[in-house]
C-alpha cells in the first residue's frame, strides 16, 4: 500500500507561471499566476490534508505576497539546494520523502523530483523531467498545471482509500 501524501511542493516559474519575466524599465519583474492553480492551493489540497510548500531559486516580492494570499506558511526562495531545503521542512513538519509530491519544470527540480514519493510536471517541462513524472499534465506551466496535477493526485488517493 503507498503512503497517502502530506505534502505538496512546487516550483514557481515554468510551474505555477508561464515561466516568462515581465520586466519593466525599474527593473521591475512581474509574475502571472493563475486562478485555477490558486484554489488548487488554498482550498483543495488544505481539504486533502496536504501541506503547501513552495521551493524556488529565484526571489521575488510578488512571489511572497501570492504564498500569502494562498496561505502557503512554507517558502524558500533563492535556493541553491532545493533537496537540502526540502528535507528541512520535511523534518520540521515530520512527513517522510515518500509522502511528498512534488511539480516542477525544469533540471533543477530533477534532485527533488527523483527522491520524492510521486512527481508531476506540466506539459511544456524539459525532457528529462517530464521523463520521470509519474503525471505530465495537458496543461503548461501557469496555464492550470497545479491544479490538473492535484485533481489527478486526489483522485489516486481516493481510488487507494477505496482498496484498503
Amino acid at each position: 500500500m503507498n503512503k497517502m501524501i502530506k505534502a505538496f511542493v512546487m516550483d514557481i516559474d515554468g510551474t505555477l507561471t508561464d515561466g516568462g519575466l515581465y520586466i519593466g524599465n525599474d527593473g521591475e519583474v512581474a509574475k502571472r499566476f493563475h486562478v485555477k492553480d490558486g484554489y488548487a492551493v488554498h482550498d483543495i489540497l488544505p481539504s486533502m490534508g496536504i501541506i503547501p510548500i513552495v521551493i524556488t531559486g529565484r526571489k521575488s516580492e510578488i512571489v511572497s505576497q501570492r504564498c500569502k494570499e494562498l496561505g502557503i506558511s512554507h517558502l524558500v526562495q533563492e535556493s541553491k539546494n532545493k533537496v537540502e531545503d526540502l528535507k528541512k521542512i520535511l523534518f520540521y513538519e515530520k512527513i517522510d520523502l515518500d509522502e511528498t509530491a512534488y511539480i516542477g519544470d525544469d533540471l533543477n527540480d530533477l534532485p527533488c523530483m527523483k527522491i520524492v514519493g510521486i512527481k508531476g510536471c506540466p506539459s511544456d517541462a524539459v525532457e528529462e523531467i517530464r521523463q520521470i513524472a509519474d503525471y505530465v499534465t495537458k496543461q503548461t506551466g501557469g496555464n492550470g498545471a497545479v491544479r490538473e496535477f492535484v485533481e489527478w493526485l486526489k483522485k489516486k488517493e481516493s481510488l487507494e482509500e477505496k482498496r484498503c
